[in-house]
C-alpha cells in the first residue's frame, strides 16, 4: 500500500478541500499518514494572499525532503494556479496541479505507477498541470472527512469570488463565483454528522455569495437551520451581503454561532475606495451597532489590512480610531503585500516596510485589548462549550460566540459540548471556566 501526508497552507476551505483529497486518495487504497510521518508521497495545498508563498512552500518541501529524499511531491492550490513555473523552480517538486486539477490528483498520479510496489521516486523536472480556472464553471464538492482528528467540519458551499477588489488574487487563482446545490450540500451535512462532528463551519471564497438562480445565502443557511445540527458556524462574510434576514435567523436559531467573521480592510474612506470594497464605513458601521443591538453578548471579528499603498500616517490613524469605537471582540490584521496582476500593485504612495509592521503591531495590541474585553463582558456567564483538545490535563474549546476556554476535568471531554461558567481572564487568551 503506498503512503501519504499532507499539508495544508492558508483558508478554512483548503482545509476542507485538502480533507477531501485526503479521502480521495484513502479511498483509493492510499494509506494516509500524519504530517511530518515518512511517506511515498507529499501534497502540498497551497495559499497566495501573502508575499510569503513561495518562501514558506520551499521550507516546508525542504523540511519533507530531508526526512526522505524519495518522496514525490506534489504541489497544488492557489500559489500552485498562479505561480506554476515558478514553484517548478523549488529543486525537488514533482508534480504541479492548479485549482481545476486538484481533485483528480490520484489520476494524475496512476501517470506515475501509483500502484507500484516501489517507491515512486523522484522524476527529472517538474510537471505542471494547470489549466484556465474561468474555462469552467463546474464547482468540485469537499468536506473535512472522518479521517480527520478535528472536531470542527469545514463544509464547502461556494468556490470563486466576482468582485474585483484590487488586492486581491483569489480570483486569478479561484475563478467566478459558483455554488454547490443544495441538495448536495444537504446530503454532505449528513455525511458530517455520522462521523460525528458537532460542529459544521460553512466556507467559501465569498461565502455570503452562495446563490444558484433565485435560491441564495439566506435560502440555505434557512434549510439548514432545521437539521438539528449541533452547531453551525459562519466561516466569514462580506458586510454588504449580512442581511437583517440573516440576523434575525441567527439571533433565533438553536443551531447558528453568535459569532461573525466580517471583512473591513480599511478604516478610511478614501483606502477603503482605492480598495474597491462594495460598502462605505456607514454601512459598517451601522452593521455592527445591529449585530450588537440584536443579538446579545454576540462575537465580532474584523479583517484589516494595514500599508496600502497611499496608506498615510492620518488615514492610518482613520482605521485605527474607527476601530477603536467599534464594539467588536477581535481583529485579523494582514500586512499589505505586492501581487502579481493585481490593480494595487500600480498604485503610488508604497508604505515602507517597516511602518507596515509597526501598524500591524498597533492594531494587534489594539485586538488584545478589544478581546480582552469582550472575555471580560462574559464573566460570570454559562456558556455551552465544544470541547476540542486535551493538554497537560487541559482541556480546551470554543462557546458559540468564540471565547476560547480551558478547564480541567478528569472526565474525556474531547467533540462533547458542555455547559461551563466562565470564572478567570487567564494569559492565554484564554478563559478558565468550571462545570456545571
Amino acid at each position: 500500500m503506498k503512503t501519504a501526508t499532507l499539508h495544508t497552507l492558508g483558508c478554512k476551505l483548503n482545509y476542507s478541500e485538502t480533507s477531501y483529497i485526503a479521502k480521495e486518495l484513502r479511498t483509493a487504497g492510499v494509506e494516509i499518514k500524519p504530517y511530518g510521518e515518512k511517506a511515498d508521497i507529499f501534497i502540498l495545498n497551497t495559499c497566495t494572499v501573502t508575499e510569503n508563498a513561495d518562501r514558506e512552500c520551499r521550507q516546508i518541501i525542504r523540511s519533507v525532503l530531508r526526512k526522505n529524499p524519495e518522496t514525490f511531491i506534489v504541489v497544488t492550490g492557489c500559489y500552485a494556479q498562479l505561480q506554476p513555473e515558478e514553484i517548478s523552480r523549488i529543486e525537488g517538486v514533482d508534480l504541479i496541479l492548479g485549482n481545476n486539477e486538484k481533485f483528480r490528483v490520484i489520476d494524475y498520479l496512476k501517470q506515475f505507477d501509483i500502484k507500484s510496489i516501489s517507491c515512486l521516486g523522484k522524476i527529472p523536472g517538474a510537471k505542471i498541470i494547470v489549466s484556465d480556472v474561468n474555462s469552467t464553471q463546474t464547482i468540485d464538492e469537499a468536506f473535512t472527512s472522518d479521517i480527520d482528528s478535528r472536531t470542527r467540519a469545514f463544509l464547502k458551499i461556494q468556490d470563486g469570488c466576482d468582485y474585483n477588489c484590487s488586492f486581491c488574487t483569489i480570483p486569478l487563482a479561484r475563478g467566478k463565483s459558483r455554488s454547490i446545490p443544495l441538495e448536495n450540500i444537504l446530503d454532505n451535512v449528513r455525511k458530517i454528522l455520522d462521523a460525528g462532528y458537532q460542529e459544521i463551519v460553512l466556507t467559501g471564497v465569498n461565502t455570503g455569495d452562495y446563490k444558484i438562480n433565485n435560491f441564495r445565502f439566506f435560502d440555505l443557511l434557512y434549510h439548514l437551520d432545521k437539521l438539528g445540527v449541533p452547531r453551525i458556524r459562519i466561516s466569514s462574510i462580506e458586510p454588504n451581503l449580512l442581511t437583517d434576514e440573516i440576523i434575525e435567523l441567527v439571533k433565533d436559531s438553536k443551531s447558528f454561532c453568535k459569532h461573525f467573521h466580517i471583512p473591513l480592510q480599511s478604516g478610511d474612506p478614501f483606502i477603503l475606495k482605492l480598495m474597491r470594497r462594495r460598502y462605505n464605513l456607514s454601512l459598517f458601521r451601522e452593521l455592527i451597532f445591529k449585530l450588537n443591538d440584536q443579538i446579545e453578548n454576540v462575537g465580532i471579528g474584523v479583517d484589516v489590512i494595514v500599508g496600502f499603498p497611499g496608506e498615510t500616517e492620518d488615514r492610518f490613524q482613520n482605521t485605527l480610531n474607527f476601530l477603536t469605537e467599534l464594539n467588536i471582540s477581535y481583529l485579523h490584521v494582514f500586512t499589505y503585500s505586492e501581487r502579481k496582476n493585481t490593480i494595487a500593485i500600480n498604485l503610488d504612495g508604497s508604505v515602507d516596510v517597516a511602518v507596515r509592521k509597526k501598524r500591524n503591531q498597533i492594531l494587534q495590541r489594539l485586538s488584545d485589548k478589544k478581546r480582552y474585553e469582550f472575555y471580560l463582558s462574559n464573566l460570570g456567564k454559562v456558556y455551552d462549550v465544544l470541547f476540542e483538545s486535551e493538554k497537560k490535563g487541559y482541556y480546551y474549546g470554543f462557546t458559540s460566540n468564540y471565547i476560547k476556554v480551558r478547564l480541567k476535568s478528569r472526565d474525556l471531554l474531547t467533540n462533547n459540548i458542555k455547559p461551563v461558567l466562565l470564572e478567570q481572564i487567564t494569559g492565554e487568551k484564554t478563559v478558565d471556566g468550571s462545570l456545571i
